[in-house]
C-alpha cells in the first residue's frame, strides 16, 4: 500500500491541523469537564467516580483501567450510569489479557496464564464466576510468538478479533443490537489496532522487537533494524504514513455510518477522539514515530471527550 495511493484519503498532510471543534457547549459544561478524574498518581479518590456503594472488585477494575488504559477509562466515564461499572470491568479484563505478553519472559508461562483466563471465562458461563464480573474473548495465543505481522490485513484481522470484539461487547452492555453500529465498531477496532501498533513501536523497539507489517516495510525498503536504530529516514516515515493513513481510512468509514447508528451507541465509540488525536499529532511531526511529543499525554483529552459526548458525535 504505497503512500501515494492514500493521499486522497487523508487530504493535505502538511498544513496546520484544524481546531478541536467550533461548537461551544452550554455555560457550565466546561467546569464540569475539568472535574473529570486525573491520571494515576493524582491522589484523587475513586469513590467520587463510582459512588458510595463501590465494591472491592469494582474498585480494582477502575484503578487498573485508570493506570493501564487511561483513554479507555476516560471514555468509560461518559457511559450511562447503569452501564458504567460493566464497561470498567470489561475494559479492565481486556487489560489483564493484554498484559500477559509483556509480563512473562517465556512463551510457556504466557500460555499457562492464557489458559488460566480461559478457565475463568468457562467459570463465568457455568455460574461459578471469579472476582472478574465480565469476560471477553481471549487474545489468540499465536500473539505470544513475537512475530511481526506478515501484512496489514493480518494486523487488521487481529484487531478485529480483539479491539473490535471489545467494542461489540461494549455495545451489548449498552443494549445495542444494530448492524450499522456493528459496522462502525469493526472499523473503529481496526483503527485502534493499527494505532496501538504504531504507538507501541518505540516500547517494543527498546525490547528489540518489531511488529509492524512486513509487506509495508518491504514496499519501502525498510528493515526491522531501521526501527531498532530509531531511524528518521524518509522511507521509515513512509511506512508510518501508510499505516496511519489506513487507520484514518477506518475512522472515516466508521463515521460514514454516523447518521444510522443509534445515539445510545455513541459512548462506545468515544475512543475515536483519542485515535484522532494521535493521528493528528503524528502528522504534525511528519510521521516521526519516535518523536518525544508522541509519548506525552494530552492534558486536554478529558475535555475533548466531554465535548464530543455532549455533541453526540464520534
Amino acid at each position: 500500500m504505497a503512500a501515494a495511493t492514500l493521499v486522497s484519503a487523508w487530504g493535505p498532510l502538511r498544513p496546520g491541523v484544524p481546531g478541536l471543534c467550533r461548537c461551544r457547549p452550554p455555560r457550565g459544561l466546561w467546569a464540569h469537564a475539568w472535574r473529570l478524574p486525573e491520571p494515576a498518581g493524582s491522589g484523587r479518590s475513586v469513590t467520587a467516580v463510582s459512588g458510595p456503594g463501590v465494591s472491592g472488585t469494582d474498585r480494582y477494575c477502575l484503578e487498573l483501567l485508570r493506570k493501564r488504559d487511561y483513554e479507555g477509562y476516560l471514555c468509560s466515564l461518559l457511559f450511562p450510569a447503569e452501564s458504567r461499572n460493566s464497561a470498567f470491568a470489561l475494559r479492565a479484563f481486556n487489560v489483564e489479557l493484554a498484559q500477559v505478553k509483556d509480563s512473562v519472559s517465556e512463551k510457556t508461562i504466557g500460555l499457562m496464564r492464557m489458559q488460566f483466563w480461559k478457565k475463568t471465562v468457562d467459570d463465568v458461563y457455568c455460574d461459578r464466576p471469579p472476582h472478574q464480573p465480565v469476560a471477553i474473548e481471549l487474545w489468540k495465543e499465536k500473539n505470544l510468538d513475537d512475530k511481526a505481522y506478515r501484512n496489514i490485513q493480518e494486523l487488521e484481522n487481529y484487531a478485529e478479533n480483539t479491539q473490535s470484539s471489545l467494542l461489540y461487547l461494549t455495545l451489548e452492555i449498552l443494549g445495542i443490537k444494530d448492524l450499522h453500529a456493528d459496522h462502525a465498531a469493526s472499523h473503529i477496532g481496526k483503527a485502534q489496532g493499527i494505532v496501538t501498533c504504531l504507538r507501541a513501536t518505540p516500547y517494543h523497539g527498546s525490547r528489540r522487537r518489531v511488529f509492524l507489517p512486513m509487506d509495508i516495510c518491504m514496499l519501502h525498503g525498510v528493515s526491522q533494524e531501521d526501527f531498532l536504530r530509531k531511524s528518521q529516514d524518509k522511507n521509515v516515515r513512509d511506512v508510518v504514513y501508510d499505516m496511519a493513513s489506513q487507520a484514518h481510512l477506518h475512522l472515516k468509514h466508521a463515521r460514514s455510518f454516523h447518521k444510522n447508528v443509534p445515539v445510545k451507541a455513541f459512548p462506545a465509540f468515544l475512543q475515536t477522539v483519542a485515535l484522532e488525536d494521535y493521528l493528528k499529532k503524528i502528522q504534525q511531526v511528519d510521521f516521526d514515530i519516535f518523536h518525544p511529543s508522541l509519548q506525552q499525554k494530552n492534558t486536554l483529552l478529558p475535555l475533548s471527550l466531554y465535548i464530543q459526548s455532549w455533541r453526540k458525535r464520534y
